[in-house]
C-alpha cells in the first residue's frame, strides 16, 4: 500500500550463544502505516528491544524482508543502514543521550552536520524545534542545567530536527517522575496531531494507552495487535515546558 512506512514479513532473529541458540524473534509480520501511533510492548525476553533494533535499522535480521518507505533494507551494508538512521529515524532513549558540555541547541543541531547542513542552516532549524517543544528560553541551557523533563524534550527535538519518517522511541519516560512523565506524553501527542509516525517501546501499560494501536510480543512472536479504543488523552502543555 502506499502510505506503508514499515512492512515486515517473516522477521527472524537468532543469536549464537556458545552452542545453544536463541531465537529472539520468530516469523514477525508487522505493517505500519504513515501517521500511526504505535505501542509496541511485551515483557522482558519477549522480543521488543530486538524488533526495535531492526526498526531503527541498528541490527539485522536473521531471515524475512524489512521494507521502510518501500525499500528492502534487510539487506543493506552498514553505510547504507546509517544513511537510513541518521535522515530517516529519529531516536528518542531512555536515558537522554545528550552530549554533557553542548548546549540544548548544539545536542539539538548535531544530527545536522552528518546531513551536511550548514552552521546557519543547522542553527534555524534546531531553534524551531526547541520551540516546537516549549524549550525556546532553554536553548543555550546545558543538560546538568535541564531537569530530566527539559532533557528529554531535548532529546525529542533532536530526533524531529532531520524531519524523520518515523520516530522510534525506547522507554521514553523510563527515568521520569509520573507527572512528568504525563507531561511528555501530551508532547508526543501533539508532535503525532502534527503527522509524524511515532513507534513507542514501553513496558508500562499507563504509556501504553496513549497510543492508537498496541502490538503485544511474547516469546518473539506478535502475540496480539489491536487498535486502542481508549486513547488516553493529555491537557496540552504550556510554552516553556514547565
Amino acid at each position: 500500500m502506499a502510505d506503508e512506512i514499515i512492512h515486515l514479513d517473516g522477521i527472524t532473529r537468532h543469536y549464537h550463544i556458545g552452542a545453544g541458540v536463541v531465537k529472539a524473534l520468530q516469523s514477525v509480520d508487522i505493517t505500519i502505516s504513515r501517521n500511526e501511533y504505535v505501542a509496541l510492548m511485551g515483557p522482558s525476553g519477549s522480543g521488543k528491544s530486538t524488533l526495535m533494533n531492526i526498526l531503527g535499522c541498528l541490527d539485522s535480521p536473521t531471515g524475512g524482508r524489512y521494507y521502510f518507505n518501500g525499500k528492502d533494507v534487510s539487506k543493506l551494508d552498514d553505510n547504507e543502514l546509517a544513511e537510513i538512521r541518521n535522515r530517516e529515524i529519529g531516536f528518542v532513549f531512555q536515558t537522554f543521550n545528550l552530549l554533557p558540555r553542548s548546549t540544548a541547541l548544539d545536542n539539538v543541531a548535531l544530527p545536522l552536520i552528518y546531513a551536511g547542513e550548514n552552521k546557519a542552516a543547522r542553527l534555524s532549524r534546531a531553534t524551531d524545534v526547541l520551540t516546537q517543544v516549549g524549550l525556546y528560553d532553554r536553548m543555550n541551557h546545558r543538560p546538568n542545567e535541564l531537569s530530566g523533563g527539559q532533557s528529554q524534550r531535548v532529546a525529542l527535538a533532536r530526533a524531529l530536527v532531520n524531519n524523520p519518517s518515523i520516530i522510534l522511541a525506547d522507554e521514553p519516560t523510563g527515568n521520569l517522575d509520573s507527572k512528568t512523565s504525563v507531561e511528555i506524553m501530551g508532547l508526543f501527542e501533539q508532535i503525532h496531531e502534527l503527522g509524524n509516525t511515532i513507534i513507542l517501546v514501553t513496558h508500562e501499560e499507563s504509556i501504553a494507552t496513549h497510543a492508537h494501536r498496541i502490538i503485544r510480543l511474547l516469546d518473539g512472536r506478535v502475540e496480539a495487535d489491536y487498535k486502542n479504543n481508549n486513547v488516553q488523552k493529555v491537557n496540552k502543555i504550556d510554552e516553556k515546558g514547565k
